[in-house]
């Protein structure tokens, strides 16, 4: 017979895997929405048709993850109900509430305008189109601080009291809303949002690029993407920092576990590069370390003291093994992220942005890093808020509601088999869309430097390596079907 505790850690990855897969698509929404909202003003502002077409390929893409990340969202507040019920009557006059905010004024003003923004350009006319594109923007924007509210709560209560019955009950909400550490939560979890966007966005443009590095469409967003990349990235390290200064003041024990601290270091300590966690003997083995920079980052000063897990009592001690490694790789991803945006700015200033086939390849191969990144962080976050629901006030073996293993486990899974299939196939759908090219054309001023020098005589007419081949023709037919449908008042 399973005991309570296999229950637990059952009821634990089931919420762990529906919410990875939730937060894939919130993620890639934020982004993309704000990204859709930018290409819309720029094509009314320039009316140039790259814009337009760039709007239409990928408000398609929105669509279905859209979709896909609310019905994954609906799953996790049943999972809440059900397998957590006792958090959920806990904590629920503080999350209830806020919850709810998320869905009336976040939701709603998503869905109610999704319609018009996929569907009400020429029904509507282009500034309430754009109004309404632009309140997509903002009601994911909105859902998110909602969410990310209640979720720094549960890292930083504060704003409440508990009343007879163990009830969180709210006594300030600004201090509810607006607690410890939501504003660096929400700043870091948008600018990552802007950044998985711009690298698939990126890899997108990369990958057609290598296709034809004369397509307009995929030229456009490919720059866009990379001054994205450059301008964000650092912003997103600065944000880390904050968030992390933040994180050492309010929740210790996670940063620690984050640094692989053990034992204290009362004359500053190392940032520890590499290793590998020994939670038996507390300590970490194989450590490549950087004297003192531990100190430097966290307390601003090379031999300012810094606590080590030793301070903790082992009740309350996160697993150091996972938050030690789902950190590394954040950062690590991170500066891979500057390192690409880096080398597209050395590109740009050389004129070969669109002529550097090993950029394209290597921003089409981390196109799915931004992702990683976001999982990462979150693990980082939620393994080291461990063991506890409600930070230092509600443990998580005392939020489980009294369900039996077999039952988790059956639950959980059905729910792999059924988001196997069910998000496997958007997910291949989208990336098929993604695999289409953007109906647009050649640029005119591209088309001599793609054909070269062997154009001129005729000797490469029917080479699409050299010159007037199949590549240009499509994109020369491309560009006569848009002109006539333009003509005819066509938008996509």
């Amino acid at each position: 017979m399973l005991d309570g505790y296999t229950a637990e850690i059952l009821a634990r990855v089931q919420f762990a895997f529906t919410v990875s897969f939730h937060i894939i698509f919130p993620a890639f929404s934020i982004g993309l929405a704000s990204f859709l909202a930018v290409l819309n003003a720029l094509w009314l502002w320039k009316r140039e048709e790259t814009y337009l077409k760039l709007f239409n390929y990928w408000k398609k893409i929105f669509a279905v993850a859209f979709g896909m990340g609310v019905v994954s969202g609906i799953v996790m507040s049943y999972q809440i109900g059900t397998n957590w019920s006792v958090f959920s009557d806990k904590a629920g006059p503080v999350v209830g509430p806020l919850m709810a905010y998320e869905v009336l004024s976040a939701f709603f003003l998503e869905a109610g305008f999704l319609g018009i923004m996929l569907f009400g350009r020429k029904r509507v006319g282009d500034g309430l189109h754009m109004f309404a594109t632009a309140l997509v923007a903002l009601g994911t924007l909105a859902s998110a601080t909602w969410i990310l509210s209640v979720n720094s709560w549960m890292q930083t209560p504060a704003g409440f009291a508990i009343n007879d019955v163990g009830q969180f009950v709210p006594e300030d909400w600004w201090a509810i809303v607006f607690n410890p550490s939501f504003p660096y939560r929400l700043l870091h979890m948008v600018l990552a949002a802007y950044l998985t966007t711009a690298l698939v966005v990126g890899g997108v443009g990369g990958l057609h690029l290598l296709r034809d590095r004369a397509d307009a469409a995929a030229r456009r967003m490919f720059s866009m993407a990379m001054w994205m990349l450059l301008l964000v990235t650092p912003l997103q390290i600065l944000a880390g920092d904050m968030h992390g200064l933040n994180t050492l003041e309010h929740q210790p024990a996670k940063v620690m576990a984050m640094e692989g601290h053990y034992d204290s270091h009362p004359e500053g300590a190392p940032l520890i590069l590499f290793g590998i966690p020994n939670p038996e003997e507390k300590r970490i083995d194989y450590a490549v370390e950087i004297p003192k920079l531990s100190s430097l980052i966290l307390k601003h000063d090379l031999n300012a003291p810094l606590d080590g897990l030793d301070t903790i009592p082992d009740a309350d001690e996160p697993p150091v093994a996972i938050v030690f490694w789902s950190f590394r790789i954040m950062i690590a991803l991170g500066f891979a992220m500057l390192g690409l945006g880096l080398w597209a700015a050395f590109a740009r200033l050389r004129g070969r942005l669109y002529d550097a086939p090993m950029l394209h390849r290597l921003a089409l191969l981390m196109g799915p890093t931004g992702f990683v990144a976001v999982l990462a962080g979150w693990i980082t976050t939620e393994v080291g808020r461990q063991p506890f629901t409600v930070y230092g006030l509600l443990r998580t073996s005392e939020s489980l509601a009294p369900i039996e293993a077999p039952a988790v486990a059956t639950s959980l899974i059905a729910f792999i088999v059924v988001y196997f299939f069910v998000f496997g196939a958007g997910t291949w759908y989208i990336l098929a869309m993604m695999r289409k090219p953007v109906v647009g054309h050649v640029l005119e001023d591209e088309r001599d430097d793609v054909q070269g020098d062997d154009a001129q005589d005729g000797a490469a007419q029917n080479d699409p390596a050299r010159g007037e081949g199949p590549i240009l023709a499509v994109g020369e037919e491309a560009a006569v079907r848009d002109k006539t449908a333009h003509n005819k008042g066509e938008e996509s």
